[in-house]
């Protein structure tokens, strides 16, 4: 299976194509929407990578293809400003997940 990238900047899909990593850049919702079906109908494809740009900008739209479709696999990755995740987000989900402060 192969990976995917669906991103908002040329920096984060130009680092990706060096390590191998096809792609697309998009900046609209429509695009978003046409990259997202378009890579979803390619059975070869099992891992999508977004910027997490998209998941803060439209949740709606990556939520329903999680609900919709058990392939491909959709991970949200930080692009080159970092992540917009708090220091210990880690640690606050593995918290709620058990119920247990680490």
């Amino acid at each position: 299976m192969k990976m995917y990238l669906i991103s908002d900047n040329i920096d984060t899909y130009t680092g990706m194509r060096l390590a191998g990593v096809e792609g697309v850049v998009v900046h609209e919702r429509t695009e978003l929407k046409e990259a997202l079906e378009h890579t979803i109908a390619d059975k070869e494809v099992g891992i999508i990578l977004l910027t997490e740009k998209f998941g803060r900008e439209f949740p709606e739209i990556i939520d329903d293809v999680r609900l919709h479709h058990k392939t491909p696999l959709i991970i949200e990755i930080p692009d080159r400003h970092g992540t917009g995740r708090k220091p210990d987000f880690i640690t606050s989900y593995v918290n709620e997940a058990i119920g247990l402060k680490l």
